[in-house]
C-alpha cells in the first residue's frame, strides 16, 4: 500500500523543539524528493521544506529557516523535520509530501505551540 505516515506532533512550549517523522510505505523512498508543508486552522496550506532524493539539496521557507531541519534516512524509508525554537504562529497540522508525479499526502500530525 502506498502511504505515508506522520508522527511526533504534540503540544510544546514556546521556545521548545520537536521532531516530526514521516515513514513511507509502498513506493522506492529513495528515489523521491519529500516536503514538509503546514495548514495552520483558517489558513492554507503552506510549504515548509524540502530534500532531494540523495539529501544533496534541501530548501526552507524563510519563516523557518534556521529554526527546522529537514533530513531523511533512505535505508528506513523516513523523512524527518526537526523543529526548534517553536513559536506559536507554528501551530498548524503538519503534512509531508512525496513528488509521485502526483502528490502523495500523509493524514498530518498536530504541532501546538502555547503556554
Amino acid at each position: 500500500q502506498v502511504q505515508l505516515v506522520e508522527s511526533g506532533g504534540g503540544l510544546v512550549q514556546p521556545g521548545g523543539s520537536l521532531r516530526l517523522s514521516c515513514a513511507a510505505s509502498g513506493f522506492t523512498f529513495s528515489s523521491y524528493s519529500m516536503s514538509w508543508y503546514r495548514q495552520a486552522p483558517g489558513k492554507e496550506r503552506e510549504w515548509v521544506a524540502v530534500i532531494r532524493s540523495n539529501s544533496s539539496w534541501r530548501n526552507y521557507a524563510d519563516s523557518v529557516k534556521d529554526r527546522f531541519t529537514i533530513s531523511r534516512d533512505n535505508a528506513k524509508s523516513t523523512v524527518y523535520l526537526q523543529m526548534n525554537n517553536l513559536k506559536p504562529d507554528d501551530t498548524a497540522v503538519y503534512y509531508c509530501k512525496a513528488d509521485l508525479g502526483a502528490p502523495l499526502w500523509g493524514p498530518g500530525t498536530q504541532v501546538t505551540v502555547s503556554s
